[in-house]
């Protein structure tokens, strides 16, 4: 009686899991997901922007951060970005 009740615990608890890792794969195709967040200052020191986005879709992923400063000593700043695409196969 113990192990039909464990059988039944385990059920009861995987049968959500599987659905809905089952859902997860079949919503890849309308997945769309993005973050931006963006700063920009003008005082009487200089003036800067830095900018952050991501972007995840049924085309893959992309991730850019970047920032330029320009004061009287000149113009310097710094970019990274990267990405990857799904294999659809």
């Amino acid at each position: 009686m113990r192990a039909l009740k464990r059988v039944l615990a385990v059920s009861a608890l995987t049968a959500p899991l599987v659905i809905g890792c089952a859902g997860l794969a079949s919503a890849q195709e309308g997945l769309d997901a993005n973050f931006g967040k963006g700063q920009f200052v003008v005082n009487e020191h200089g003036a800067g922007v830095a900018d952050t986005n991501s972007v995840v879709n049924a085309d893959g992923l992309q991730h850019t951060d970047f920032w330029i400063w320009a004061d009287d000593s000149g113009v310097s700043g710094a970019f990274a970005g990267a990405g990857a695409t799904w294999q659809k196969g």
